[in-house]
């Protein structure tokens, strides 16, 4: 049975990836992309692990020889960042290609929240979870349409999702600034009684005063960033319409 869904929009690729969870109705689900570089052989062996008693079984990608040497990069610092400074910890080299229980996908299913990071929300949701390492095929044809773009801002949702340390930092970044122009301004107020030496004049203030703008710029577009997620999660719209939901035997 397949049941095709068509949205009035383009939603994105974490609001699509939601509809289908939402109706799915089979004990297990299993996300594929469309373009089948996830190797629908791997499947049964998802199914093994599931029916030996795993509520997740991820897909995991033994190597990523068929990536750009940048994409592989960029995504290893990804992990490494993430898993650093947030909770819970994702998988490296899993993406959507993943077996979920039904009791999983119920689970997922009552998370609220408009922001979705998939990859997180798949690993918050806990559960006795297993792993099927595979290789991933070349592309056959045309060309991604997840962008560098496109994959640094899901990399900002994916961190303001699941942690506040780019808020906490600055605390600790306001603590060192202002420790710092403390002992400057003191080692001025000494030099000058000490050894009657003369306060530099103004490319220094102006260097300092530059400094200190960029640095609260920066916090202050971080905070940003968390305030826009507040907003868009009050203003509590779905994460998708759908147009119609056709069904197909």
């Amino acid at each position: 049975l397949v049941i095709p869904l068509s949205f009035t929009r383009n939603f994105g690729k974490e609001p699509a990836l939601f509809a289908g969870l939402d109706h799915a109705t089979g004990d297990a689900v299993i996300p594929i992309d469309v373009d089948l570089q996830d190797p629908i052989e791997v499947i049964p062996h998802l199914i093994e692990k599931w029916q030996a008693g795993a509520d997740m079984v991820l897909a995991k990608r033994s190597d990523r020889s068929t990536d750009g040497r940048m994409k592989r990069k960029t995504a290893e610092w990804f992990y490494k960042l993430h898993n650093k400074i947030s909770n819970p910890k994702i998988e490296e080299n899993v993406g959507d290609f993943r077996l979920m229980s039904r009791e999983v996908v119920e689970n997922i299913k009552q998370m609220p929240e408009r922001n979705l990071f998939m990859k997180g929300v798949l690993s918050w949701v806990g559960g006795k979870t297993d792993v099927v390492k595979y290789a991933r095929a070349e592309r056959v044809a045309g060309d991604s349409k997840f962008n560098g773009w496109k994959l640094w801002n899901l990399a900002l949702e994916g961190i303001t999702s699941f942690s506040t340390f780019p808020l906490r930092i600055w605390t600790y970044i306001g603590l060192a600034v202002a420790g710092v122009a403390f002992l400057y301004g003191a080692w001025m107020i000494f030099d000058t009684l000490a050894f009657g030496n003369a306060v530099r004049g103004y490319p220094s203030l102006l260097v300092s005063i530059l400094f200190l703008g960029g640095i609260q710029l920066i916090g202050i577009g971080v905070l940003g960033e968390y305030i826009g997620r507040i907003y868009i999660e009050t203003k509590a719209r779905p994460k998708y319409i759908i147009k119609k939901v056709g069904q197909i035997k």
